[in-house]
């Protein structure tokens, strides 16, 4: 009898638990952002700064995140470079009919006032690094993804969940990185382009404001003005003294001398960063493209139905940015170095219930297209394939 009570005191322990687990995380929030015209905003940032709760939308304008009923009374902000930010409740945004929420464009002129020299601005906004961004030791949460195209269509995609350890824009690299989860798809491709290291690190090595010379190896310029968040910005850009093609735009604060934004034509790389509780900035998202051309035999050439020996690849990477913890007590991440070899070519066991609970950004089209690519191959579905292919 003794075992009995035990056993279904047990079970009620457990039902209690489950239900109280699943009532943390049961509103999902989710909707499109877009300008007065209706096209989508990309990139936007959208949380509850004061809860370290936060997203940013997708190429498309669309975002989702997962919220509990605790939030109901927060605050969302919504903040995009050149619109005007949007504050709402929870509550008030949940019992809207139409989940769209239209940013308004932010004009600003700043020819008309005092602004410093172009290199001025350039030289603060290096200086002053440590102080507008989020330096202290911290851990960013990072949804990484690569989808390896050839001759134009997707043939592979490896996709991590990714523990960064990282002191910010001011240090060169990342301080460790901890792959804790992950999947891929069957690997389709011929030509396949490896590296020594995982790819995530690519996104510090090549960020330019870690590169300590944004300001002697470029030669700058104003080309325009917008806002963000209430605050006046100049849009600076830097040609390369050298190599020509090379070009960097800045998105800079002219009151803080915060860098919220910068473009490189190095890889086509973006990198967002968004305001932490505090009014620092952390990296919350980041893209860039890999291609060129790789040599064939004629096996391959048949087989890809190519008549010249060569095939066009890419890789688009992307580093989406779940979350970020400051606090030292609560940072968990395991000193893996930089793995010693490509990220694709890591067995890290595929654990469903963890990529199905994860709080995932919505599909961009991009995403739709690739992932439908590599179902068509064998008609296999991706899911099926995260299941035959990861240990």
């Amino acid at each position: 009898m003794t075992s009995f009570k035990l056993f279904y005191s047990l079970l009620f322990f457990i039902c209690i638990c489950f239900l109280g687990y699943s009532q943390q995380n049961d509103l999902l929030v989710n909707g499109t952002i877009v300008d007065e015209s209706n096209y989508g905003i990309p990139y936007v940032a959208i949380g509850i700064p004061s809860k370290y709760v936060g997203t940013s939308s997708n190429e498309e304008g669309a975002f989702s995140m997962n919220l509990s009923k605790s939030n109901l009374s927060d605050t969302l902000e919504v903040s995009s470079i050149g619109y005007k930010t949007i504050k709402i409740t929870v509550q008030d945004y949940i019992n809207q009919k139409e989940k769209t929420i239209v940013l308004l464009e932010d004009i600003v002129s700043l020819d008309a006032v005092n602004i410093l020299k172009t290199t001025d601005y350039i030289k603060l906004a290096v200086k002053s690094l440590k102080k507008t961004t989020v330096s202290n030791r911290h851990q960013l949460n990072v949804l990484y993804r690569r989808f390896s195209s050839e001759n134009y269509k997707a043939r592979f995609l490896a996709e991590q969940y990714v523990k960064v350890l990282d002191n910010g824009p001011i240090n060169t690299e990342f301080t460790d990185i901890e792959v804790a989860e992950g999947r891929k798809s069957a690997d389709y491709r011929f030509a396949k382009k490896k590296q020594t290291y995982h790819a995530i690190n690519v996104v510090a090595q090549r960020d330019p404001l870690r590169q300590g010379n944004i300001l002697k190896d470029y030669t700058w310029k104003k080309i325009g003005d917008t806002r963000y968040d209430g605050e006046d910005l100049v849009i600076l850009q830097g040609v390369g003294k050298k190599q020509k093609w090379k070009k960097v735009k800045l998105y800079i604060g002219v009151d803080n001398f915060a860098i919220y934004k910068v473009e490189t034509t190095d890889l086509d790389a973006i990198y967002i960063y968004k305001k932490h509780f505090d009014g620092r900035l952390y990296l919350s998202y980041h893209s860039r493209v890999w291609s060129s051309n790789m040599p064939l035999n004629p096996i391959y050439q048949k087989a890809l139905g190519l008549k010249k020996d060569k095939v066009a690849v890419s890789y688009k990477h992307e580093a989406i940015v779940l979350g970020i913890e400051t606090n030292k007590k609560k940072i968990k991440v395991s000193s893996f170095g930089r793995y010693g070899k490509d990220m694709g070519d890591l067995d890290v066991k595929y654990n469903a219930t963890f990529w199905k609970n994860l709080s995932m950004p919505p599909e961009s089209d991009f995403y739709k297209k690739s992932v439908k690519e590599l179902e068509s191959i064998y008609g296999v579905p991706l899911e099926t394939q995260f299941e035959l292919v990861n240990k």
